[in-house]
């Protein structure tokens, strides 16, 4: 089932970047200017800020698979939609339509993933969900490219749109909660719940409370940490092209074939993020929650990197540096969204990590704001060090103010399954 859900998680990414590679192409076509482009940027910011926790209410409410498949055939729609846009207001009002309905992307995703995997193997689970983000904006830039060349980017819009209503109808057809799929054996059910932590267990929590959440001091350490933190990854995901082709001076083929680099590394974090969480678990002999910190603490120290951007030349240097950037952040937003796993019962997950992704792109949307004001006025550079700064107070926010409940022993994993992920 991880594997479905990252392949949907792919196209929602796809979907949200096909704007960002195709910006210089349109920015022309539609005669927007680059402070109009951060306003269409910060509409889709805030819409998805604002319906986070309703989204997670919603799938918390009615359960994973209605849930994410109402949204997916949503934001499948409205992605094709944007390819009638006839300036900078119509396409806002598309991208906010769109930020409306992708917001149950992860929400849905981290749900999912509690449902199906025991709490040592959650981490692994979630890093290879993740990597579902990173690679639909790797795929974007070849895609989209390719339909500006040979269509038009609205072709880029429909063909994206059309590929999530595929997944849709799939995503309805196949996904079932462990208890009601057949296909999985009682013993690797069992040991699903088994590894569950204490306070997770299927029974303890009936319906999602704001009250409840809101009371955990862990998700106030989450949403600060998100609303950091997320406006390094908006920044790379809606500005990249631009950068490469109006800072470094490359052309649309030659931005084709780089933009996605960094979201290639990001991939990596990903994955790798996953499975530190467990060797830090080992090695250090620490807490899985305390693992958890570790990485996101590594991911953070890792954005120096891109904040050293403007000291370089060489525009392959500076890819480096974003590759470093990719890498990181993704690290580092893993580890958080395994924290939220860790934090909240099953019936609050998915409403609790919205909350934290609403914060997250209020950040995001106050930071583009900003962004698309000074970034003609003194470059890129000074604004990639403030998303390193940020970065940094993020994880001393996690290190300082998130603590592990415990409440019973620390979930065990039975003999004869080794620890690996269940093959689902």
């Amino acid at each position: 089932m991880v594997g479905l859900m990252t392949v949907g998680l792919i196209i929602n990414y796809l979907a949200r970047n096909t704007l960002s590679v195709a910006a210089p192409t349109l920015m022309t076509d539609l005669s927007i200017s680059t402070e109009q482009y951060s306003h269409i940027v910060v509409a889709w910011q805030v819409c998805y800020a604002l319906m986070q926790p309703i989204a997670g209410y919603v799938i918390d409410a009615i359960g994973t698979k209605m849930g994410f498949a109402i949204f997916a055939i949503s934001w499948s729609v409205v992605c094709a939609l944007a390819a009638f846009a006839t300036g900078w207001q119509s396409l806002a009002v598309a991208r906010g339509a769109l930020g409306l309905t992708e917001s149950a992307g992860f929400p849905g995703g981290v749900k999912a993933i509690t449902e199906w995997f025991p709490a040592k193997e959650r981490s692994v689970a979630i890093g290879w969900f993740n990597f579902g983000s990173s690679f639909g904006a790797l795929l974007a830039p070849p895609l989209v490219v390719w339909a500006i060349l040979h269509s038009g980017w609205q072709l880029a819009f429909l063909i994206v749109g059309g590929i999530g209503l595929v997944w849709s109808g799939l995503w309805l057809l196949l996904y079932k909660h462990p208890r009601d799929q057949r296909l999985l054996a009682q013993a690797e059910r069992e040991y699903i719940e088994a590894g569950q932590e204490t306070h997770l267990k299927d029974g303890v929590q009936k319906k999602a409370s704001w009250k409840r959440i809101l009371k955990s001091r862990n998700f106030f350490a989450i949403a600060s940490a998100r609303m950091l933190s997320e406006p390094a990854w908006q920044t790379f995901n809606a500005w990249i092209p631009l950068y490469l082709m109006t800072e470094r001076h490359m052309n649309i083929k030659e931005m084709a074939l780089f933009a996605w680099l960094p979201f290639l590394a990001a991939d990596i974090g990903c994955v790798l993020g996953g499975y530190l969480s467990p060797l830090f678990h080992r090695y250090f002999k620490v807490s899985l929650f305390n693992s958890r910190k570790l990485v996101m603490l590594f991911g953070c120290l890792c954005m120096i990197g891109p904040a050293c951007i403007g000291l370089v030349d060489s525009a392959y240097t500076a890819i480096a540096l974003l590759c470093v950037g990719g890498f990181a952040h993704q690290t580092l937003s893993g580890a958080l969204f395994s924290i939220a796993s860790d934090s909240f019962g099953k019936n609050d997950v998915a409403t609790a990590t919205g909350g934290g992704q609403m914060c997250g792109f209020i950040g995001a949307a106050a930071f583009t704001a900003v962004f698309g004001v000074l970034v003609t006025k003194v470059g890129y550079s000074p604004l990639f060090v403030v998303l390193a700064i940020f970065d940094i107070i993020a994880a001393i926010v996690i290190l300082t103010v998130a603590r592990e409940i415990v409440k019973g022993p620390e979930p065990t994993v039975q003999a004869g399954h080794g620890g690996k992920l269940l093959p689902v």
